[in-house]
């Protein structure tokens, strides 16, 4: 049976539900929440009016071959997305149209007079939808808050907050809470815990944290191993399960990181003073201690609350310093730390993890947030040393629940899973990296294995950021949940997170949930805890898209600058609307739209990870090196226009 677009479709109808997810103006994927089921892929005509994020209903029509993936038509739209659309205010004579910043809303938003509640033109705007009238281009909506004059920076991140649902700013009633805690700790509490403070014990943060909530000590045996210590934030003790305090960081669900501010998770009575691991001050921490040998092999290990006494607060570049001096303040510490993490980190990539060292960049800023300049964050080993740590009592605290086993049950726990890759994806990288002249796997290599020995071969070379952006491309995201799966990427048969419970939810269950079960008291409710997981996972994936979306503005408006410069890049996407290329200097991205490209007319080659000219037959690869210009910056849909100059081409 063919419907009048010649689509086969099935004999009994197949509906399901699901998120739509507008990918461009064109089609967008309706993601369902079972696992099963693949995205349903769906025109923009028969989207039914439907908006990025909306609940929808959709009919699968049979798989359309020609598209090798399932194929639908919304029939109805069961629930439309409340979150706040952000946009610049475009005002001619009468008529006034809201330009919303978020790429997936791809319909300009009209007002009325009315409506417009004091708004300017070039205002940024939080609008609201309230209607969508039949045979009309446009939805129509109201103003609801008037952010200030597009550009500014201040007005921007208030923007982008806004954007992604996110506040600065606690409940009057939260805020009380906090302030309500004592900052004395009682004698009895101090009394009942291991007690580290005689022990050396150093936090070692970035430059500009203001909270820190790890903390290592270092004991040196008569056995002559040594005792390091893992010492973290006892939130839970502060924050009470239930209170008001609790219910803003579960929804929250982690800290988020601006390009020039943090929207933390907890006050800033817990997260900057009560919680935090300041030097000179006694400080409750729930701990992981372990006896090492030289070989960094654990031989001991002990999980229990404690209070600690740091004695001093290094930054990252404090620490390198002193280690590779060899002299300061606890230097010999610091490189007994520093030999133990190297060998951690040596035995995890021999069990079979990855080594992914994406190329993060900060920004400076002067006084009005005006970027001065794109720096890369440079990766030292205080650094590993650090993560190392983190990493073993991340690994260890879950390992030991997970021998906590309740006749056949496991008890409920909060875990940090990571899928293996994508088949597809991967036979799509191996293919990709060979016509860079990589060796792919060999039936004789692990996954893992061959993906090190490229990333390390590629490391030096100025493809490295794109070779290992499209690995972890090929990679399952990382989800918290209550099923104790792999974590991939790291090799670990049981993985959790325990070390951040000042910025992240998750870790505060962990917390709550270990002192439970290092007592005996094994009555958690699994459901619970699983929707609490789901919901920490997408709140995690709200954070990194706000954060992504500062760092781009604040790169577009540094792109603003270098007009008519020749820049040096590297192809680090082919589609068939353009050509993303990377900038090699500062990592920004920018587009180069074929339409633009009047030389010839070019054609996505989607196996080829190419675009080739139609009658020139000249490619465009992906990694390939290319000179570009700025052609424009578009600072309220945070893009960049490239243009090419010159390259180094060939012919397929």
């Amino acid at each position: 049976m063919l419907n009048k677009k010649n689509i086969p479709t099935p004999a009994t109808p197949h509906y399901v539900i699901g998120r739509v997810d507008y990918v461009n103006p064109a089609y967008a994927y309706i993601v369902s929440k079972e696992e099963e089921q693949e995205d349903v892929w769906v025109k923009q005509e028969d989207l039914l009016g439907a908006l990025d994020k909306d609940l929808v209903r959709v009919v699968v029509l049979q798989q359309a071959q020609e598209k090798k993936r399932s194929v639908g038509r919304v029939v109805e739209i069961v629930e439309r997305n409340k979150a706040p659309i952000v946009g610049r205010l475009d005002r001619c004579g009468k008529n006034a149209f809201v330009i919303p910043d978020g790429r997936r809303m791809h319909y300009d938003i009209f007002i009325k007079e009315a409506e417009l509640k004091g708004a300017k033109h070039d205002d940024k705007v939080i609008v609201k939808i309230t209607g969508w009238p039949h045979g009309d281009k446009n939805p129509t909506g109201v103003i609801q808050e008037v952010l200030g004059q597009a550009g500014v920076h201040e007005v921007e991140m208030h923007a982008i907050m806004a954007e992604f649902g996110l506040s600065a700013h606690f409940p009057a009633q939260v805020t009380a809470e906090a302030n309500a805690i004592p900052h004395a700790i009682p004698a009895h509490e101090i009394a009942r815990r291991k007690d580290f403070r005689a022990v050396t014990t150093l936090t070692i943060d970035p430059e500009d944290a203001k909270d820190f909530d790890d903390a290592l000590s270092l004991r040196i045996l008569p056995n002559g191993r040594y005792e390091v210590g893992i010492h973290i934030a006892d939130a839970s003790y502060y924050v009470a399960e239930g209170s008001l305090l609790d219910h803003e960081a579960l929804e929250r669900g982690t800290s988020v990181y601006l390009v020039d501010r943090t929207i933390p998770m907890l006050p800033e009575k817990l997260s900057n003073d009560l919680c935090s691991l300041n030097p000179q001050e006694d400080k409750l921490t729930f701990s992981a201690v372990f006896e090492l040998d030289n070989r960094g092999m654990v031989q001991k290990e002990w999980l229990g609350e404690t209070v600690i006494h740091s004695n001093k607060r290094f930054t990252y570049e404090e620490a390198q310093q002193v280690i590779t001096q060899q002299q300061g303040n606890f230097y010999e510490e610091l490189t007994i730390l520093n030999q133990l993490a190297k060998q951690l980190r040596a035995e995890r990539f021999k069990q079979g993890a990855i080594s992914f060292e994406t190329v993060e960049v900060k920004f400076q800023l002067d006084a009005q947030g005006k970027p001065l300049r794109i720096v890369p964050k440079i990766w030292q080993d205080t650094h590993k040393l650090v993560e190392e740590f983190m990493l073993l009592a991340n690994m260890r605290v879950a390992t030991r629940v997970s021998e906590m086993q309740q006749g056949k049950n496991l008890p409920t726990f909060v875990y940090r899973t990571h899928d293996g890759p994508d088949p597809d994806r991967l036979n799509d990288f191996w293919g990709f990296v060979k016509q860079l002249g990589y060796q792919g796997a060999t039936k004789q290599q692990s996954i893992s294995s061959a993906l090190n020995t490229i990333l390390k071969a590629a490391s030096e070379t100025k493809e490295a950021n794109i070779i290992q952006s499209l690995a972890i491309r090929t990679m399952a995201k990382a989800v918290y949940t209550s099923e104790d799966k792999k974590h991939f990427g790291l090799s670990f048969q049981h993985y959790t997170h325990f070390t951040s419970p000042i910025r992240r939810y998750p870790d505060i269950m962990v917390h709550r949930l270990l002192k439970q079960y290092l007592k005996g008291q094994f009555n958690a409710d699994p459901l619970s805890y699983e929707e609490k997981c789901k919901h920490a996972s997408e709140r995690e994936r709200v954070a990194a898209d706000a954060e992504r979306a500062s760092v781009r503005y604040k790169q577009v408006e540094f792109m603003q600058a270098l007009q008519g410069a020749s820049l040096e890049g590297i192809i680090s996407g082919v589609t068939d609307w353009g050509i993303y290329v990377e900038l090699v200097n500062n990592r920004c991205e920018g587009m180069v739209r074929l339409a633009d490209m009047t030389d010839d007319y070019y054609e996505l080659d989607e196996k080829g990870f190419q675009v080739v000219g139609k009658r020139s037959k000249k490619v465009y690869r992906l990694g390939d090196q290319v000179q570009v210009e700025v052609k424009s910056c578009d600072l309220n849909k945070r893009t960049v226009s490239f243009n090419f100059t010159s390259r180094q081409n060939h012919k397929t």
